[in-house]
């Protein structure tokens, strides 16, 4: 009897990661509407049970699940995302919101890349190349993550559409945008020269990966918009269809960046820009954002919660548990919040509209799978110079650059940890918190039932799903009692 029994690697991971989901699904209204709680930290969670520091049912690395696999399955899954967040922004939706946008990808960006890296040379104890390297891989925001709160929840509601759009479409460019700052590193720490720099950065990086990369990716979109419009106008296309076209246009937009070696997230974003232009979208009737969030995101964290690499958060190196938890702690007050209140009180940021939107917009950063792609793309770059990893780091590379091997998945991780936790929970204590600072009259039951518009924001009238929106005339000076605003 006991020989039949076949608790193989493909067999225990189907039966984990659909124990999961199915739990997940079924529960789904309660986890995200009523105990305001979404994927990302609950699948964290159940993978770190399920794992090695667990029952031990999933055991990724000892079934060869490595560095080049991680590497390609959160390409993936960031790409299909971003292509999400491009399909389903508004139309025109950079021509009017443009100001704004290039704040995020400019100085927010840069602040937040800067802050990060003196924060690990300091803390970690690094060179300034290491330390850029580092602090590239966290300075965007994550489209994961992102979509998981700002989208498909009685939450995301009491948002402003506005800022709900403002951050996903950050969260869609700046994926790409961060290859730039992350190639400045690498140029400084293998010593190369001048013109190497120039080739490498200037021609390579911003022309060939990313400006062209956002053409390839426009090009894309259109193409298959007039091709999407001509079957679907003549009814050929089937309501099934409208789900694997989606997707299936996703991965080719992936497929087709890595294969030529340009920008694969600022390939997707724009191509499903692209395909959105003129207001098509699939989306509608499919309710594709759920299906990907339940099934690729949800697993994508449940594996990273198994692979944690918990015995190199302790004296590997210069890292320490107490010295993560500090570097995580400020990075998560330093990083964003203090640029995005200045850029908000000198007006560069004509769509955040009060205080209160402004430390939202600061504090909703989250770090997550693209931060995983990049420090496996540095590691990768460092090892072979190209975007193949080697299943195990050499040793006989130069001393500094197997130093920032050594340290960049460790400390990533832990951070990337830290921030699924903060920002998956984060929709959770703002809720309490905003119930316990109104007065005992004005509360709404606890869990669940509260669906106004947070206070100190401002809605307009394309905002939904809220009773407690505000005029623009009291949009400088708003009355509030609520959470995020005392946290000023």
């Amino acid at each position: 009897m006991w020989s039949q029994l076949e608790p193989t690697a493909p067999h225990l991971t189907y039966l984990v990661l659909t124990f999961f989901l199915l739990i997940y699904a079924v529960f789904t209204l309660l986890i995200r509407n009523r105990l305001h709680l979404s994927e990302p930290p609950l699948a964290t969670i159940f993978g770190i049970i399920v794992g090695p520091r667990g029952i031990g049912l999933l055991k990724p690395y000892e079934w060869n699940f490595d560095d080049s696999i991680v590497h390609e399955v959160t390409r993936l899954i960031a790409g299909i995302q971003c292509f999400s967040i491009g399909l389903e922004l508004p139309e025109h939706y950079f021509k009017t919101k443009w100001r704004d946008i290039a704040m995020f990808l400019g100085p927010v960006m840069t602040f937040g890349w800067l802050v990060c890296g003196m924060l690990v040379m300091i803390i970690f104890e690094t060179d300034i190349a290491t330390a850029l390297i580092i602090s590239a891989c966290l300075t965007p925001t994550d489209p994961v993550l992102a979509a998981s709160v700002l989208s498909n929840s009685q939450f995301s509601t009491r948002v402003p559409k506005r800022i709900r759009d403002l951050l996903s479409a950050e969260s869609g460019c700046n994926d790409g945008v961060s290859f730039p700052f992350l190639y400045v590193g690498l140029c400084i720490l293998t010593r190369s020269t001048t013109g190497g720099i120039i080739k490498k950065w200037f021609v390579i990086t911003i022309l060939y990966q990313c400006v062209l990369g956002t053409i390839i990716g426009l090009v894309v979109g259109h193409l298959f918009n007039r091709i999407y419009k001509f079957s679907h106008e003549r009814e050929m296309m089937g309501r099934a269809s409208y789900l694997a076209f989606y997707l299936l246009l996703s991965v080719f937009s992936i497929g087709l960046a890595s294969t030529l070696g340009v920008d694969d997230f600022l390939v997707t974003f724009c191509a499903g820009l692209g395909f959105s232009h003129g207001g098509n979208s699939p989306t509608a009737d499919t309710r594709l954002p759920v299906i990907i969030d339940l099934m690729l995101n949800s697993t994508m964290f449940v594996f990273f919660g198994a692979m944690i690499p918990w015995t190199s958060f302790d004296k590997l190196d210069s890292i320490t548990p107490g010295r993560l938890i500090g570097f995580l702690a400020l990075i998560l007050i330093f990083r964003r919040i203090p640029i995005v209140l200045s850029l908000y009180k000198l007006n560069f940021l004509p769509h955040v509209r009060t205080t209160t939107e402004a430390l939202f917009c600061g504090h909703f950063g989250p770090m997550g799978v693209g931060a995983l792609f990049l420090a496996i793309e540095a590691r990768a770059q460092l090892e072979t110079d190209t975007s193949l990893p080697l299943p195990i780091p050499p040793s006989d590379l130069p001393k500094d650059i197997q130093r920032t091997v050594t340290l960049v998945w460790p400390i990533i991780c832990f951070v990337v940890f830290g921030s699924v936790i903060v920002h998956g929970l984060s929709t959770l204590a703002i809720s309490i918190g905003g119930h316990y600072s109104r007065y005992k009259g004005e509360r709404a039951p606890l869990i669940g039932a509260e669906r106004e518009g947070l206070h100190g924001m401002v809605f307009d009238a394309e905002d939904e799903g809220h009773d407690g929106g505000r005029g623009d005339e009291e949009a400088e000076e708003p009355e509030y009692r609520g959470f995020l605003y005392g946290l000023m």
